[in-house]
């Protein structure tokens, strides 16, 4: 949830950390800090944004360590802030995660007289390094022998007055070194040194990294080890705005692109199948029972339209399961169960936690992910990567498209592979989803009639999102779009829920916004409208292009692409959250309370 970065290297450090963590806020902005290193450690932290952050001028100081926190142990506060420093001031540290066993270390250290400033859990790192180093250990082998002693999930970076080093080390929450030239960079995502270098090296569990000026040398369990060096594909520039006043504006408007990488080079539609690179063992396909999709968030809601291509194109019992509910019990053949983790960053815990409960019981697993070198691409069987590019706003919106495509090119293979989709059937699918890029971008053309809904609806009450079939799992994720970014009361039901209960709440300022396309079920859909619209509310209606419109109050059309007509639906829900946010003048990139990538459980 939060951002770490560090530099060593023959530059003044100061304006580096600090333009790494500007990249990294989206990851968490209650606080922000760094720490220089020249002889003495200075360090400058505080509660607020990076914005906020004033960082000192240290001439002689080409190492150093900054972090932007989302709170967890504590409230933001200057206190709670990281770095965090050991009691002689030697020692700073940052860390990402959360230190399960910290109340228990804290109390052996009190006993042995040192003193805490802060409500967090990390400042017991810096007090155990500080006994360590001052038993004779260098830092690399305090950090070894301090980690030894943590339980929990955890990515940490300390340095120590008087050495140009960075030791950094992780546990179930991400890590990457960058190698430049007469420089190493570590941080939490590559988005906080790209434009410094895009060659990487992804750390594993365990993995102990020392970084000096011009280079990183990696150990695991106290050997010395080599990890691939890979390259970025993409450059700093697609981190940037791009001229639009939010993030996540411009990824709604990225999304034609990242659907055509999603596409790109998989689909064979003189065979009708698809080519996605996977190495299912001989006869597995035909063997499966069930496919069980596990996730949080928006990547759950993407799984629960996947869950229904993957029963009509492959003709399997699929299942979708929050991930922080998730067990693998019920009588399930192992092998005969694929157990599929769909998370954007490949760092969510609970999704983490899922797919190792599956892999304990011995089932095949499988990430949908769309992140390179991610823990969940190390953890699983095989790795199926989404291609949407980097997604910096905490709302999630191209990802959602290129997760649903993705999971619908897998939903053709297996039903190929299975014998279950005739060639033809294929066919007129991947006609479909090519058209996806297309449809998406003529809807996001219209975009200046979703402003005119927005700015109509800005007085209301609360917005239903409703759908059936693939509409469901998008009227439920255009009611989190709203919620998360404008504070709003948002809900989605299932169309026909409506008069079981939530009909009691609807008055004529609670719009009522329903998915009437293709693949949606529209004409029973409209009825449940009606049922609303009696009672005052006022009806905004997605329909596919030449559909009758009826009575609604407004009608949006898209492109007729089948089943994946519910999908660019979702496009118009993001950009109404979008403008009804900005109208009220919210912090669209970064809601209150929530982080881009949930790394603790």
């Amino acid at each position: 949830m939060c951002g770490i970065v560090g530099y060593v290297g023959t530059e003044p450090a100061g304006p580096i950390v600090y333009g790494g963590l500007e990249n990294l806020d989206y990851r968490g902005y209650d606080s922000a800090g760094v720490a220089l290193v020249d002889q003495e450690l200075t360090v400058a932290k505080q509660a607020g944004e990076v914005s906020e952050l004033r960082v000192p001028e240290v001439a002689n100081a080409t190492c150093g360590i900054g972090h932007t926190r989302w709170s967890t142990h504590g409230p933001p506060t200057d206190a709670n802030a990281h770095p965090h420093t050991s009691q002689n001031g030697s020692v700073a540290v940052v860390h990402n995660g959360i230190i399960e066993n910290y109340e228990s270390l804290k109390g052996e250290l009190l006993k042995e007289g040192f003193d805490f400033s802060s409500d967090t859990d990390t400042e017991v790192i810096p007090h155990l390094l500080e006994q360590e180093l001052n038993d004779g250990h260098d830092l690399l082998s305090a950090v070894d022998r301090v980690v030894d002693r943590l339980e929990g999930s955890y990515a940490i970076a300390a340095v120590r007055a008087g050495s140009d080093r960075i030791v950094a080390t992780r546990h179930e929450s991400p890590l990457v070194i960058g190698h430049g030239d007469d420089a190493a960079f570590v941080a939490s995502d590559v988005t906080a040194f790209l434009e410094h270098t895009r060659d990487v090296t992804y750390l594993e569990d365990g993995d102990v990294v020392s970084l000096e000026a011009a280079h990183a040398t990696v150990y695991h369990d106290g050997d010395r080890v080599d990890r691939e060096i890979e390259t970025v594909e993409w450059d700093a520039d697609a981190a940037e705005k791009g001229g639009y006043e939010h993030y996540m504006r411009k990824e709604i408007h990225e999304q034609p692109t990242a659907l055509r990488q999603t596409l790109s080079g998989r689909i064979d539609l003189d065979r009708g199948d698809v080519d996605l690179d996977l190495s299912f063992p001989q006869g597995y396909l035909e063997s499966l029972e069930e496919i069980q999709l596990v996730a949080c968030g928006t990547s759950y809601y993407a799984s629960q339209y996947a869950a229904t291509l993957l029963e009509e194109f492959a003709d399997v019992r699929a299942t979708v399961e929050i991930a922080s509910e998730y067990e693998f019990d019920g009588g399930r053949d192992p092998w005969r169960t694929l157990v599929i983790a769909v998370t954007q960053s490949g760092e969510t815990a609970d999704t983490l936690g899922a797919i190792r409960r599956a892999a304990g019981a011995g089932a095949r697993t499988l990430a949908v992910t769309n992140t390179l070198g991610s823990t969940v691409t190390r953890e699983t069987n095989d790795t199926l990567f989404i291609r949407a590019g980097p997604e910096i706003g905490v709302a999630a919106t191209k990802t959602f498209a290129s997760q649903v495509t993705t999971l619908a090119l897998l939903a053709v293979a297996v039903g190929r592979g299975r014998g279950s989709l005739s060639t033809a059937d294929a066919r007129d699918v991947l006609e479909n989803v090519r058209g996806l890029p297309g449809a998406v971008q003529q809807v996001l053309d219209d975009e200046a009639r979703v402003t005119e809904v927005a700015n109509e609806c800005l007085g209301s009450d609360a917005f239903f999102f409703v759908g059936r079939r693939f509409g469901y799992p998008v009227a439920l994720e255009g009611a989190l779009k709203l919620k998360e970014i404008s504070y709003d009361h948002a809900e989605g039901f299932a169309a026909g829920e409506l008069k079981h209960g939530p009909l009691a709440l609807v008055t004529e300022k609670t719009p009522v916004l329903a998915v009437l396309t293709a693949g949606a079920d529209g004409s029973e859909t409209v009825n449940n409208l009606a049922e609303a619209q009696t009672r005052g509310a006022p009806a905004i209606g997605v329909v596919s292009d030449g559909a009758e419109t009826g009575s609604l109050d407004c009608a949006l059309e898209v492109p007729r692409v089948g089943v994946f007509e519910p999908l660019v639906a979702n496009v118009y829900f993001q950009l109404f959250a979008y403008h009804v946010a900005n109208l009220k003048d919210r912090s669209i990139d970064k809601p209150r309370n929530l982080a881009k990538s949930v790394t603790v459980e």
